[in-house]
């Protein structure tokens, strides 16, 4: 059973020893981890800095590629300007309101309301759950930023290290971006490969829940033991700045303090719940139907838009888009958290600029990573992979899952890693009936979540909203991710086993 299920059969024509004699170019690879290699030398050896780090890294790898020296600044700047374009102003905008609700109060008082409400025994599923219904609607990116001041409110009051609840917050936000449409990569490799959008959400609560208890409370458990020093309590982070103590009477309500705090949330909440109910799933295309980026598209990606939405339509997209939620949510944090509670616009606008400053260092170091990210991908490392594992026979669950988690550590995005997946399995599951697509999908989640490190910018944003060095980073955040991807394919295997 195991042997059919993953092709790791002894004829040399075909499974697993097939493609791995199948014209290999084993260059990209090798330069992949010299690079990688070469990096964490000049971070933990050499005591670079990391974004300065990253962008030597980032260059040497180009020329190791091969590629035209003239092209290496563009391919940084693409890198950059791909990953940063929209989270400067989502990063920029949820740290400003974070820093509003907290200079005002408002996260005191929703950390003193939680922890009343389950205890601290229960903090940790309570955190957990909390996130996966906001992980649901929100980018990990965005999600990381919205809860992340609350969460450190909660932890401090609650006496507990901020990682005994972030792991379950992040493992809960990353599951969901896995596994979950509307998230972007699992619908758009729903639509490449002809899947119901139902039935992957379906399964897919399924599979996300499973992974995320294992990889957050239960994992939580585990790593303490490993890295203790990593769950020290701490009253203040440079991410996030110093949390101020109130008097319960002199903070706004719990209830106003959760809106500000999560109105992005909320707008995007009801664009996904609008566009699975009322649109099947199907985007807003944001240019014109019919303009050059739209020719480009593949006819299973254009399937994924409305070609004639309504002005309602057009409205919600708006609103739900990660940008405009968070200035809108600006706008009213300024308010909520201002002159509503008494803060003068000097007190206000002080805040704020503490709330920039604080994110500096992140925003490079994340920047420094899209930039590798970008060098990989421009320099063929996708490529090279999809032309190694042109003809198999392995089962399209796991050879989609493999193809995903090589991509994943290779190039660093998820959402790459999906993609470039789906092109490639999308042939083999179009001439077999054997298994839901669907499956497939989840499979293409979850081995695009696998070993992240330091080639994604996820792995530093984890490492700076945390405080972690970068040993710490890899034993924590890369074992949690690649947690999920394991158990995430365990499920969808038995799943596969019992509905196909």
């Amino acid at each position: 059973m195991l042997t059919l299920l993953a092709g790791l059969t002894t004829d040399p024509k075909t499974g697993l020893f097939q493609w791995m004699t199948n014209g290999l170019n084993v260059w990209p690879f090798l330069i992949l981890v010299v690079g990688i290699a070469l990096l964490l030398f000049l971070i933990l050896k050499a005591k670079i800095n990391t974004f300065v780090a990253l962008i030597i890294t980032s260059i040497l790898v180009a020329l190791g590629l091969g590629m035209n020296p003239a092209g290496i600044a563009d391919a940084l700047k693409n890198g950059i300007g791909g990953t940063m374009g929209e989270l400067v102003i989502v990063f920029g905008f949820g740290s400003m309101i974070g820093r509003l609700v907290s200079d005002a109060g408002g996260s005191y008082r929703i950390a003193s309301t939680l922890i009343n409400k389950f205890g601290k025994s229960k903090l940790q599923w309570a955190v957990a759950g909390a996130s996966f219904i906001i992980g649901i609607s929100l980018l990990f990116e965005v999600g990381l930023v919205v809860l992340i001041p609350i969460v450190f409110t909660i932890a401090l009051e609650a006496g507990v290290s901020l990682l005994y609840l972030g792991i379950p917050m992040a493992a809960a936000l990353s599951a969901a971006q896995g596994f979950l449409p509307p998230q972007p990569s699992p619908t758009a490799v729903t639509n490449a490969l002809g899947a119901n959008i139902g039935v992957v959400l379906m399964y897919g609560i399924i599979v996300a829940v499973v992974a995320m208890l294992v990889a957050g409370p239960l994992f939580t458990r585990l790593i303490q033991k490993v890295e203790p020093k990593a769950f020290k309590i701490t009253k203040k982070l440079d991410a996030i700045g110093e949390v101020k103590t109130f008097k319960l009477e002199d903070t706004p309500s719990f209830g106003l303090s959760l809106v500000t705090s999560l109105m992005p949330v909320f707008f995007m909440l009801i664009s996904t719940i609008y566009t699975l109910a009322h649109n099947g799933g199907k985007q807003v295309y944001g240019g014109m139907v019919g303009d050059a980026a739209w020719k480009a598209l593949t006819p299973a990606a254009q399937h994924g838009y409305l070609t004639d939405p309504t002005v309602l339509d057009r409205i919600i997209a708006m609103l739900g888009n990660p940008v405009i939620a968070m200035v809108i949510a600006m706008a009213f944090a300024i308010w909520s958290m201002g002159p509503k509670q008494g803060r003068t616009m000097g007190e206000v606008g002080s805040s704020m600029s503490e709330a920039l400053k604080s994110i500096a260092n992140l925003l490079m170091v994340i920047g420094g990573g899209a930039a590798f990210k970008g060098i990989l991908t421009a320099g063929g490392i996708s490529t090279a992979i999809a032309s190694a594992f042109s003809h198999t026979s392995l089962s399209p669950i796991i050879f989609a899952w493999l193809i995903a988690v090589i991509l994943r550590v290779s190039v660093g995005s998820a959402t790459v890693a999906g993609l470039t997946t789906a092109g490639i399995v999308a042939p083999l599951v179009a001439n077999q009936t054997a298994v839901n697509p669907a499956f497939v999908v989840l499979a293409i989640g979850a081995g695009s979540l696998a070993a992240s490190h330091v080639n994604d910018a996820g792995f530093w944003m984890f490492k700076e909203f945390f405080d972690l060095d970068v040993p710490q980073t890899l034993k924590i955040w890369t074992v949690l991710e690649t947690i999920i991807s394991v158990v995430g394919l365990i499920v969808i295997l038995i799943l596969s086993a019992l509905f196909s």
